[in-house]
């Protein structure tokens, strides 16, 4: 039998958390201290509108005393979240996947300031399934293809695609001429985390992010470049680019060229057989840079 969970509210699923005895005399003094970044009129405001329950999916009062733990459920909520004014089209769509093509400045997964104006809320809302998920994320600055399952049972096939390496996927990026480059070139580097958040950064050691690279068209003062990442660290196209010399156009984060639009990077095909009929399916982003 699947563990409960409870059904998405206006498309923003419960966050689920294991409190311990000992975490506060109350389940609100135990969030309140799970979670110092939450002010207590917050949690309590949550408590009163029935947005924090047991594992059995009731409402949990915010003065019940805490005696042995358990798991319990919320909603996040950001007050004043922004919106993004970009539009998703939605691709494909059968019983198990969605092909999403994602606008710049859209988050994939709610995150940081983000939970309710996200591609996975806007999908929940648009199908109407509750237990949908993205099976890789881009950056909210970058657009494109974006793919989630949409059924549990045939979820891990569609992972393995990914987690084996069974997928191709092309991004084009602008950025500044690499003129002393062989191309196409493979970067191979060690990413871990940098500052400030969330930058990440190369440093020595065993490689853990690969990138081809090669150029599709040369202008006067800026290219454009087929990048396929080979593996799929955080930000590992955009580091890349900037070690190879040329951060992409718009990369605020990683010293690109400042402009007035977004970051000039699009996830703009995939291609796989895919896990249950064999089938070969190649996808295309309509965003163009």
């Amino acid at each position: 039998m699947a563990a409960f969970r409870p059904p998405a509210l206006d498309g923003v699923g419960a966050s689920r958390v294991q409190l311990r005895p000992g975490d506060g005399a109350t389940y609100l003094d135990a969030l309140c201290a799970r979670f110092p970044s939450v002010d207590r009129a917050t949690w309590a405001s949550r408590f009163s509108r029935g947005r924090v329950l047991g594992g059995n999916g009731h409402a949990l009062d915010a003065q019940a005393r805490l005696h042995t733990g358990g798991e319990v459920f919320y909603y996040r909520e950001v007050i004043d979240e922004p919106s993004c004014a970009g539009l998703e089209t939605l691709l494909h769509v059968d019983d198990d996947i969605a092909v999403v093509d994602k606008p710049h400045g859209l988050a994939v997964i709610p995150a940081g300031g983000f939970v309710r104006d996200t591609l996975l809320a806007r999908l929940v809302r648009r199908l109407g399934i509750d237990d949908i998920a993205p099976l890789h994320r881009i950056d909210r600055d970058t657009a494109g293809l974006v793919l989630f399952s949409l059924r549990a049972r045939s979820r891990d096939a569609y992972a393995a695609l990914f987690r084996e390496r069974r997928i191709r996927k092309r991004y084009e990026a602008l950025a500044g001429p690499l003129p002393g480059v062989a191309f196409p070139v493979i970067r191979e580097s060690r990413l871990v985390r940098g500052e400030p958040f969330p930058a990440m950064r190369e440093m020595e050691g065993v490689a853990n992010a690969i990138s081809v690279v090669d150029v599709i068209e040369r202008g006067d003062g800026v290219w454009r470049y087929a990048l396929e990442p080979v593996t799929g660290r955080k930000h590992q196209l955009r580091v890349h680019m900037a070690g190879l010399g040329s951060p992409i156009v718009g990369d605020r984060l990683y010293g690109g060229a400042c402009s007035d639009g977004p970051l000039k990077l699009v996830a703009k095909a995939v291609e796989f057989e895919d896990p249950l009929d064999g089938a070969r399916r190649v996808f295309t982003s309509a965003f163009e840079l």
